[in-house]
């Protein structure tokens, strides 16, 4: 693939053809390091259980869309040779080997390790053939009570098609046969999603709810023989295909699609591996799929339900209570003087969400002083408080502005919903661009202060406007009243509503416009100086590191010897440590009890150092195809502090995963007989971001 390499200006040579890794086996491997903390035996149980769930709905949804949109490219011949070198053939080939190696392993973990660790702790997870009498006797009457009546059997004959089994259904195959005629035919039962995956048979003591079914497929089908049965889950393609017509009302053409989503074609069956060869026979023609797509595992099926058994309320098995800590902003103290007086920076979870980017929003909404308020929302809460403020100071009089995108995977439909809401309540709500996802985090309060001056607040974030997930997800941001920021920030809004032709900014850097040029420009500085004999240094953190433009830049600046430090916390297309390519750049991971979120771009520029935060990635999607911004961090001790995260992280003494030159990522053992430093429970209990000083 031919990249452009950037605009370095010095002589330089070719880079090497096989220089990046493959995405899609980089996403598996970020999964498998998920895996490996549910194998982790020093980790609270439950928390497994948890680690568990997640790569069970972590795998449906690269399966949904990674897998999907290949298939989809290579069946309408667009797919074309991956960066890697592999062509799409090869990497869907390649996909399915690690898929099912992985899967196998997943399915041995909770078998073998954490569903007998459970049981040791009182916790068990039984097929119906486990049970007691007792408890049989009760799931009888719960059967006929609570699950009998939304059940439809679904037989198989002349005058009745196969059914169509939706996404992420799991599902009964059986096999009955009439005892009159010893005729036999196949009937499907579909589990129903909107009961507990795990059936509490007593207390603590659990079986999965498609064995409750089995054993009741006699009250299913009165007066037959039922000679087989077995779980099977299906997986179709739920990307979505919107035709971004300008004719056309977004709003209407997403939910067209969304009601298409559930019957895209079929990329991932799953069964047990005690599945008879006739039936599994007859799924495969079917559902009209090939071998590679056909995973055998070890019941049960569908582990994304163990989140119910991690949610048990048993403290002794969970990571130790923890409360953010609430002083950011003194609760005596108006938001609005707090953040006229200097910039303040939140580190989510460990600072608290509700008491600062949730309060500027409430407080705004509800001072008299406060004009207009405006922000983006991309994902937020179903009982959102910042929708209810936002509500609330329209109903007020204020002019509000809610730029909301619709097309955020998976929460299109709350999206609708509360676009709607928002609308009903006198919000100006705008869908943002064609072609483009607004996926920037921003708010603007504008505000008529005491003194007479009309100053702007603004918050510019690395994660979405959710207090649930700000609970879970590492994430940071800037509340400033910062006069540059406040200009650019109204200048991008008015971009996002107004469809102006802005692309200079002050402090920040927005894509598709100048964001990679803007990150490429600084990476070639750090180079120039260490040319040149000044100091240079690179650290970057971000969720996923994919663009060919800055790898390659990364690439050039390791030549010239600057190092880099890479954070990632999913996939990476870079390969470190490369003699002649990459032999000063790091690549490590951490993963652990909170999502690990936030971006930051820090570059050490001959000790003027400048540092970003913000919402993008590293990928095409972010860079080309989506608004995004990031900001400068002008407060020098703020700078230094997340400086210091980064090196905290990459330091040898810290738990994380190292990636090799050929891809493989390692759980770094730490020095011998030393506990590796975990960083989220060392800024849990030091919470240092509350206490930098000016």
């Amino acid at each position: 693939m031919s990249v452009n390499p950037g605009h370095f200006t010095h002589d330089v040579e070719p880079l090497p053809d096989d220089r990046f890794l493959d995405r899609e086996e980089s996403w598996l491997r970020f999964n498998q390091r998920v895996l490996e903390l549910a194998e982790d035996p020093d980790l609270p149980l439950l928390e497994r259980a948890r680690f568990l769930s997640i790569f069970a709905s972590n795998l449906d949804e690269f399966f949904m869309v990674r897998v999907a949109g290949l298939a989809r490219r290579m069946a309408t011949g667009l797919a074309v040779q991956a960066a890697s070198g592999r062509q799409p053939r090869e990497v869907l080939e390649r996909t399915a080997t690690v898929a099912h190696e992985l899967m196998l392993r997943h399915a041995a973990t909770f078998s073998d390790d954490v569903c007998p660790a459970l049981g040791a702790e009182g916790i068990h997870i039984l097929r119906w053939a486990d049970l007691s009498d007792t408890e049989q006797e009760r799931l009888h009457r719960v059967f006929r009570e609570r699950i009998y009546p939304v059940l439809t059997p679904l037989v198989v004959d002349n005058a009745h098609p196969f059914p169509y089994i939706s996404g992420l259904s799991l599902n009964l195959a059986v096999i009955v046969r009439d005892p009159e005629t010893e005729a036999t035919m196949f009937a499907r039962v579909k589990v129903p999603p909107v009961l507990p995956r795990f059936f509490e048979a007593s207390a603590d003591r659990f079986t999965p709810l498609e064995d409750v079914i089995a054993a009741h497929l006699g009250q299913l089908f009165v007066g037959m023989e039922v000679v087989e049965h077995h779980a099977f889950r299906v997986t179709r393609n739920q990307d979505l295909e919107i035709d971004d017509d300008v004719s056309e009302g977004l709003l209407q053409a997403l939910e067209r699609e969304l009601l298409r989503r559930r019957f895209g074609p079929v990329v991932r069956l799953e069964v047990e591996q005690s599945i008879s060869p006739e039936v599994l026979e007859l799924l495969t023609e079917e559902l009209a799929i090939t071998e590679s797509q056909i995973y055998r595992v070890p019941g049960p099926l569908d582990l994304a339900g163990l989140a119910d058994i991690a949610d048990l309320d048993r403290p002794e098995l969970k990571y130790p209570p923890f409360v953010p800590a609430k002083d950011t902003i003194p609760g005596d103290a108006s938001i609005f003087s707090a953040i006229r007086d200097r910039d303040v920076l939140v580190h989510h979870p460990y600072d608290s969400f509700t008491t600062s980017v949730q309060r500027l929003i409430e407080d705004a909404a509800a001072d008299p002083r406060v004009l207009a308020i405006k922000q983006t929302l991309y994902r937020t809460s179903g009982d959102s408080p910042i929708v209810d403020a936002l509500i609330d100071a329209a109903e007020a009089g204020k002019q509000v502005v809610v730029v909301v995108e619709l097309k955020a995977r998976f929460d299109e439909r709350a999206n609708i919903a509360w676009a709607r809401k928002l609308e009903q309540a006198g919000c100006h709500v705008v869908y943002g661009f064609v072609g483009l996802k607004t996926h920037c985090k921003l708010a603007l309060v504008v505000r008529q202060d005491a003194d007479g001056v009309l100053r702007r607040y603004c918050h510019i974030g690395t994660g979405n406007y959710h207090p649930k997930t700000a609970r879970l997800y590492e994430d940071l941001g800037v509340l400033t009243a910062d006069a540059a920021v406040g200009e650019d920030v109204s200048a991008l809004f008015n971009h996002l509503t107004g469809y102006s032709r802005q692309s200079g900014y002050q402090r920040l850097l927005v894509a598709p416009q100048s964001l990679r040029n803007g990150l490429v420009e600084r990476i070639e500085r750090e180079a120039g100086h260490v040319r040149a004999g000044r100091a240079g240094r690179i650290r970057v953190k971000c969720n996923s590191l994919v663009d060919e433009v800055v790898i390659d830049a990364l690439y050039r600046a390791s030549q010239d010897g600057v190092p880099v430090d890479v954070w990632v916390r999913g996939i990476c297309a870079l390969r470190p440590g490369v003699p002649g390519l990459s032999e000063t750049i790091r690549v490590r991971s951490v993963l652990g009890r909170f999502l690990e979120h936030s971006r930051i771009f820090a570059f050490d520029n001959d000790g003027d150092a400048e540092v970003w935060i913000g919402s993008a990635d590293l990928m095409h999607r972010n860079l080309d195809r989506r608004v995004e911004a990031l900001v400068t961090v002008s407060d020098r001790p703020q700078r230094d502090a997340l400086v210091d995260l980064l090196d905290r992280a990459m330091d040898d003494t810290t738990g994380s995963w190292w990636l090799d030159a050929d891809g493989t990522w390692t759980r770094h053992p730490g020095p011998p007989g030393e506990p590796l430093r975990d960083i989220q429970t060392y800024l849990v209990k030091s919470r240092r971001w509350r206490t930098v000083d000016g």
